[in-house]
């Protein structure tokens, strides 16, 4: 069941609107007893989003830092204003096997990073490392505004993949989520209309 509420938050799901009306109204949404889980499994997604959101400002400084020219001179030759760069949270991932690794584990949450598959660790015992390097960043909300992955374009044109995303997480499911949908479904509530486009970029251009 969809409704659209009057609040700016656009078509819904039910279930998803009890969450956010009751959260503005400073309610807890009952617990369910048939998931005795529910509750650590909530609070286990809750800690992965704070660590995607450590990441999407990690990358905005990064994007706006000295080291960051190259990329803000790409940026700029494909047409991104300062405005369209602000609204989408581009941000870049510098040529670092630690970037975000050494933050993460300076913070204590270096397992939860790995989780949510920002940080990878190797399967022969090797040092974790960054997931993300070189590449133009953009991040991924669920309709909730939640960071919930990230799609890379790689800078090195002779990197194996010109486009990386973000692993299969608990967050992230890559067959479940457009980029741009939360105001993209808001947009569509109002005009009845919606365009979809293949690519983050084509996403942005439009």
């Amino acid at each position: 069941e969809m409704i659209t509420s009057g609040r700016g938050t656009g078509n819904v799901a039910l279930s998803e609107a009890v969450e956010v009306l009751g959260g503005e109204a400073g309610l807890e949404r009952p617990k369910q007893t048939r998931e005795p889980q529910g509750a650590e499994k909530r609070d286990r997604a809750r800690r992965r989003a704070d660590v995607m959101e450590q990441a999407v400002q990690a990358f905005g400084l990064a994007f706006r830092a000295a080291a960051g020219q190259g990329v803000r001179d790409y940026a700029g030759a494909r047409g991104l204003t300062a405005e369209t760069l602000k609204r989408f949270e581009i941000g870049f991932a510098p040529e670092s096997r630690s970037h975000l690794t050494a933050m993460y584990r300076e913070k204590g949450i270096l397992e939860e990073a790995i989780a949510a598959g920002m940080v990878i660790q190797p399967d022969d015992g090797g040092q974790p490392y960054d997931r993300f390097r070189n590449r133009l960043m953009f991040p991924i909300r669920d309709p909730r505004g939640r960071c919930i992955g990230f799609g890379g374009r790689a800078m090195d044109p002779n990197a194996r993949a010109k486009y990386l995303n973000s692993p299969a997480t608990e967050l992230f499911d890559k067959s479940r989520v457009l980029f741009n949908y939360g105001p993209a479904r808001e947009a569509a509530g109002k005009t009845g209309r919606l365009i979809v486009a293949e690519g983050y970029m084509d996403v942005i251009a439009l």
